[in-house]
């Protein structure tokens, strides 16, 4: 492979101009055919309640209106859910003040929502679960219970010198995509049915749907060209608007097109787990930890959806960077009369990883040690102390020379001392610093997904290049990157490669872009596919101009074999008249990971992302406002594909992780009604919030040691966690108003209220 022409280039977004002047096509943009519809989902007003009677007759008479569909429309599976049963399209039991009860198309937007609202629904209340800690009184879960247990924890912690036991919380996230969930379908002949949808799992949207309506999935066809932003939310959450846009779609017989407003998005569909924590640990006068108990407990809504995947990789992330020899974990996955909580950037990890950070950082302060320090006491080494709680050796550790370089490059020690000094002196205005590790697996932990396809045909006229692959461009720029690899692969520009819209009637059986898996696992069934057509080339060659064997050089337009060169073009119309197939599929699977779920053992992995974080922030004791001063990251993307693209993301994903951590709370009524559901109650990062110095660098000595493309590592989730040293920053500023003598406790996020709450506490003990 020739990857050094275009790969490791700063090359701009395929996209990224006609994102910023709206030329770029996204699902609503779409044209539509005469007689186009236009849907509205009338949802449930109660958390929980028996719906005793819906009556639809003034919905049915109101002007525009052409078709109303219930449950008793739809004449296949009543389901949405991912891999259980629990999430139906239309209950027939209210279980969350949002949950789809009936949907109606009508021949414009406004006259469909004027409908909705004239349906009189008669309900018969019944007892709200809303919290983690309701639910586990009353044992009411999802899923059963997980136990993981190495070494002799109860025993460690026992004989320990140094205890500690306390509870930490994180809370949810609204996904807040720029692109709202939307789906456009148009019928077709023998009930065939094309399926526009802003998701992340096309092939999954067509088996929700040809499931619904009891038909093959050959007759539905679902196409995705980009979405605008989906950070997981996407992934399973989009099927609820594709199968209620295709019901009326079928039943009017019309084009329909499903487009629902912030506020009902956000009510309707779930977010980010919250996650709550119970812990008991033993350590040394070192800080180094002995042993480790904790319970922890996750908020799923009414449904598993994903559930079980995303508490698996919390407890597989648990030790984030740090070598735990004995651990106890158990961990329950609770059922709440809210919409089911899904896929959010990192999957579970991020809030696994906030529970050993919180630890550590208690650790440090309770023996009066720098954090810093106590955190790279406990990190895994690379010839002892590699393994991990669920058995895989750790093989890429990269984590000290990142940490260490860091530490220097930030100035992070100078900068503490500072720090404290401008304490000492300032009454209500305290600052804070933290640095953080990132270590976090690759891979999708439930094994058959780790697999993509791929389609490649190359045209005779002029030797351009077409793609077509099972990603979803989100604008993490995955096609761009798969563009540079095919134009590397084959020797041609970049703008003799296109790659096209996801299609299941083009790339069948397609696993979700997530994970953070996307460019990983399409991008290497696409090289597939290349070097069967160049194989085909080189057998073409052989043949006819009886060259010697030997691997074909493709670069600058040119293929070279031993002995011959010729034009792409030319080559490439000369096989063509000599009848040789210049298409082809490419296929791709994860290889070495294995893992028993049972167990809790094995290699869930192929590698990991390391990274780490340096912020300072500036908190207000008297209001708790608060401000990122400063962010220095460094973070691995081993051989970036591109560096630009790469950037971003480390960029964009620290900043919304600072939103998870520092602002965005997501709230209920004791009767389970959300409040927070519109850019007025539920506050995400604005360009204010940036930091006002912000330093985010890519570790030039990562390599991926694993057989993956250009040696390069994913950069979708792992930036994300960088924002935990906001949060211990800001938790480092509390403990200074006790001159850092007490343990401060504060959840997240970091709200002003929460920060002022810490520090009233705070100030009680002393």
């Amino acid at each position: 492979m020739n990857k050094e022409i275009f790969i490791n280039e700063q090359r701009p977004h395929e996209s990224g101009t006609k994102h910023v002047s709206g030329q770029a096509y996204y699902t609503d943009d779409i044209l539509e055919p005469p007689g186009t519809l236009y849907g509205a989902i009338g949802w449930s007003k109660k958390a929980h309640a028996i719906i005793k009677k819906i009556n639809l007759e003034e919905v049915i008479k109101s002007e525009g209106v052409v078709a109303v569909v219930t449950s008793n429309d739809i004449p296949g599976r009543n389901d949405v859910g991912p891999v259980y049963d629990g999430d139906p399209i239309f209950p027939k039991k209210a279980e969350y003040f949002g949950q789809p009860l009936f949907a109606v198309a009508a021949t414009s937007t406004e006259l469909a929502r004027k409908a909705v609202l004239k349906a009189k629904v008669s309900y018969k209340t019944l007892k709200v679960i809303n919290t983690i800690k309701e639910a586990l009184k009353k044992r009411s879960f999802v899923l059963e219970e997980n136990k993981i247990q190495k070494g002799e924890p109860i025993k460690k912690i026992r004989e320990a010198t140094h205890k500690l036991k306390g509870n930490f919380t994180t809370g949810s996230q609204e996904h807040f995509a720029l692109e709202g969930h939307v789906a456009f379908v148009i019928p077709s002949e023998d009930n065939d049915f094309k399926v526009f949808s802003s998701t992340q799992h096309p092939s999954e949207t067509q088996q929700i749907i040809a499931k619904m309506l009891n038909q093959k999935s050959n007759t539905i066809t679902v196409e995705v060209r980009r979405i605008g932003g989906g950070f997981g939310g996407k992934e399973t959450q989009s099927f609820i608007f594709a199968a209620i846009c295709t019901l009326l779609s079928k039943k009017s017989k019309r084009p329909v097109k499903l487009r629902v407003d912030r506020d009902d998005e956000i009510i309707i569909t779930g977010k980010r787990h919250d996650f709550y924590s119970e812990y008991e640990v033993g350590f040394d006068e070192l800080g180094v930890i002995q042993g480790l108990n904790i319970k922890l407990a996750s908020k799923c809504g009414i449904s598993p959806d994903l559930s079980g995947a995303i508490n698996q990789r919390a407890l597989l992330h648990l030790d984030n960077a740090y070598y735990l020899e004995n651990i106890l974990v158990e961990n329950y996955l609770c059922k709440t009369n809210t919409a089911s909580n899904t896929a959010f950037r990192g999957f579970g990890g991020n809030q696994g990883m906030m529970v050993i950070e919180n630890i550590i950082d208690n650790i440090a302060n309770s023996l009066k040690k720098d954090p810093a320090e106590i955190r790279r006491r406990n990190f895994y080494q690379n010839f002892k102390k590699n393994i991990t709680h669920y058995g895989m050796k750790i093989e890429d550790n990269v984590i000290q020379p990142i940490y260490d370089k860091l530490m220097k490059s930030s100035n992070y020690k100078g900068r503490r001392l500072m720090i404290k000094k401008f304490n000492s002196k300032n009454k209500y205005i305290k600052k804070g610093i933290a640095i953080t590790p990132i270590k976090f697996g690759i891979s999708f932990t439930t094994i058959h997904l780790n697999q993509a396809g791929a389609l490649v045909h190359i045209y005779c006229n002029d030797g351009s290049c077409h793609v077509n692959t099972g990603a979803i461009e989100m604008g993490q720029g995955t096609y761009t990157k798969i563009a540079q690899l095919a134009a590397a692969e084959l020797g041609l520009p970049f703008s003799k490669i296109k790659v096209s819209a996801t299609r299941t009637d083009k790339v069948p059986n397609t696993s979700a872009s997530a994970a953070s898996s996307t460019t990983d696992l399409n991008g290497a069934a696409m090289l597939d596919a290349i070097q069967k057509i160049k194989n085909n080339l080189a057998q073409f060659v052989k043949r006819k101009y009886k060259v010697r064997n030997g691997e074909a050089v493709y670069e600058n337009g040119l293929v070279k074999f031993k002995g011959k060169s010729f034009k792409f073009n030319k080559l490439i119309k000369e096989a063509y008249l000599n009848r040789v197939s210049l298409s082809s599929s490419g296929f791709y699977s994860t290889p070495k990971i294995r893992f028993n779920k049972k167990k809790f053992h094995g290699r869930p992995f192929l590698y990991f992302c390391y990274g780490a974080a340096v912020s300072e922030v500036m908190i207000d004791i008297l209001t708790g406002e608060n401000k990122i001063l400063r962010v220095d990251i460094l973070h691995d993307a081993g051989k970036p594909i591109n560096p630009a693209i790469e950037q971003g993301q480390i960029e964009g994903g620290f900043l919304q992780g600072a939103g998870w951590l520092t602002m965005e709370e997501v709230k209920w009524k004791s009767n389970g009604q959300i409040t927070t559901h519109s850019p007025s109650t539920y506050k995400i990062p604005a360009v204010n919030d940036m930091p006002r110095s912000f330093n985010a660098e890519i570790f030039k000595d990562g390599r991926n040691k694993e057989k993956v493309i250009n040696k390069s590592k994913t950069t979708g989730e792992p930036p994300l966690m960088n924002a935990m040293s906001v949060f211990f920053a800001i938790k480092d500023a509390i403990s200074s108003v006790g001159n850092y003598h007490i343990i401060p406790t504060i959840d997240a996020p970091a709200t002003p209220e929460k920060i002022l709450m810490s520090i009233n506490s705070l100030k009680a003990k002393l």
